[in-house]
């Protein structure tokens, strides 16, 4: 303790030799009486109690330079506030920093965070879910044909070539009248089967279902190739026999106004003239049910 009443303060920044208030004895002897009396010994403790930075020179200066600094920050900070009250706005690199703190803040506060993972995208290898525009439409599948049934007493078989008749003759263009009188011949000549001759061995080598033995006559319509009909194999074929048939029922004039029987013993020239009648009725059935 100093004379004054004040503690020492070794850890003082300057220590004791820092401190300008240890004066030497010699100076104290040489100050003025009132200095050396007790009144001004109590001024003195006075002054060092009511500004203890007074007594004490060294943290004068201490403090002096820390609140130089304290009035600088708040200037700068009035500055800042005076800045942006004038409309002064910060620089990008600041504003990019502060958005960008911004939203990190946000993220680490919203319970539903958006995936930071990259969006994917398509490869090329993968094909993509939309329907292209150039893709082909799926063929539509093809009806299935209508079975035809047997009718007016007939089997399968017999059915089968009176649609082989009937579709020979709309290949032709002819019209139902013919088709009728068509299959009325044959069910006459043939009964509705592709006969061979037993005559001409040469007809048996081709797909028939009887054979017969009226001289060379072979085929649904028992047409002769020594008449001129055609050859052979050709009478054989029921769509070539067919369309034979027709094309000489259609050089007679007026063939559709005739009555069945007569247009058909024009072509055939048989020797029961009038046996074809009997057939027209159910030639009429058959036809009605493969033309549908």
């Amino acid at each position: 303790m100093r004379d004054d009443g004040t503690l020492d303060d070794q850890y003082g920044l300057g220590g004791s030799a820092d401190r300008s208030d240890d004066t030497p004895s010699t100076v104290q002897s040489t100050a003025s009486p009132a200095a050396s009396t007790p009144r001004g010994s109590l001024r003195t403790r006075f002054n060092a109690l009511m500004n203890p930075l007074a007594a004490r020179p060294g943290r004068t200066k201490m403090a002096v330079a820390t609140g130089a600094v304290c009035c600088l920050g708040l200037v700068g900070g009035f500055s800042q506030i005076g800045a942006r009250a004038a409309g002064d706005t910060p620089s990008p690199a600041v504003s990019a920093e502060v958005a960008q703190r911004a939203a990190v803040d946000a993220a680490s506060r919203d319970l539903d965070r958006e995936s930071t993972a990259p969006a994917a995208t398509p490869s090329a290898a993968t094909p993509s879910a939309t329907p292209s525009a150039t893709a082909k439409p799926k063929p539509k599948a093809k009806p299935t044909p209508r079975r035809i049934v047997p009718v007016a007493g007939l089997d399968q078989t017999q059915m089968n070539n009176a649609k082989k008749i009937v579709q020979a003759g709309r290949e032709m263009g002819v019209p139902r009248r013919g088709l009728v009188i068509a299959v009325a011949t044959a069910m006459q000549e043939s009964t509705l089967l592709n006969y061979a001759s037993g005559v001409l061995p040469e007809s048996q080598n081709y797909p028939h279902q009887a054979i017969g033995w009226d001289h060379d006559s072979v085929g649904l319509f028992q047409q002769r190739p020594s008449s001129g009909w055609g050859t052979v194999e050709e009478l054989m074929d029921p769509e070539y026999a067919t369309k034979a048939f027709l094309s000489a029922l259609e050089e007679i004039p007026g063939w559709q106004d005739l009555p069945l029987t007569v247009a058909a013993q024009a072509v055939q020239v048989s020797a029961f003239p009038d046996a074809y009648a009997q057939h027209e009725w159910r030639a009429n059935a058959v036809v009605k049910e493969i033309l549908g």
